[in-house]
């Protein structure tokens, strides 16, 4: 079984049925065979659940889905987009951080490492939890989408309005049930190279995530990666 004593205590509640269902049964056979078949799995399995854990349901602000984790050894650590410890910022994250400069007139950020942000009650979901090395998109199907659905559900039936960043087709599709009435729903192409350049870059959601937090009493985000969350 993909281990629920990962999984913090706060997230629990709300997910504990999901740990019921014959899919996630499926996945963990999946995984433990592939970890048999001597394959390296990222990230490690004591991380699956780091966005959860690093931002509990009732801290919530807003949610940034990413689609699967990092495949290159060293960088995937649970958060989406998030490259442990520190290095290159990958594609995408350049483009995130130039639009981050351009949206808020702040420095470019140094950091690749955004649990700041997650500390903060960004929720850094992937639609998939894991992947094998090498090969991205390798465990799509498996399992993992029924599991991260459950969450944003989660989020959105949850007491406090929260902005969710659709960014591309993938999240859009996860987020196309949320409550609009109750919640904002920022929606742009992907901060890929490949779609960044189609509305990605120059679409403001970080100052809009931050209007709608004040407008909602629920405070704002430092989106800086600065010093001060280090």
């Amino acid at each position: 079984m993909v281990q629920l004593g990962a999984l913090g205590h706060e997230w629990r509640g709300l997910l504990d049925d999901e740990f019921l269902k014959p899919y996630l049964s499926e996945l963990s056979v999946f995984l433990r065979a592939e970890r048999a078949a001597g394959k390296e799995i990222f990230p490690a399995e004591s991380e699956y659940f780091a966005a959860l854990n690093a931002t509990p349901p009732d801290a919530v602000r807003a949610v940034v889905l990413g689609q699967d984790p990092y495949h290159r050894p060293g960088q995937a650590h649970g958060l989406s987009f998030s490259i442990k410890g520190g290095g290159r910022a990958p594609p995408s994250l350049r483009n995130i951080f130039s639009e981050l400069v351009s949206d808020l007139g702040i420095a470019a950020p140094e950091r690749v490492d955004l649990t700041c942000w997650a500390e903060q009650g960004v929720l850094l979901l992937n639609n998939v939890l894991s992947v094998e090395r090498g090969f991205a998109g390798s465990h799509q199907g498996k399992g993992w989408e029924c599991f991260t659905d459950a969450v944003v559900r989660a989020v959105d039936q949850g007491e406090h309005p929260v902005v969710f960043m659709l960014w591309g087709n993938h999240a859009q599709k996860k987020g196309a049930a949320i409550d609009r009435s109750r919640h904002c729903v920022l929606q742009a192409p992907h901060p890929s190279p490949l779609s960044a350049h189609r509305g990605f870059l120059g679409c403001g959601h970080f100052s809009r995530a931050n209007a709608f937090l004040r407008a909602h009493q629920r405070g704002e985000v430092d989106w800086s990666l600065s010093s001060k969350h280090a």
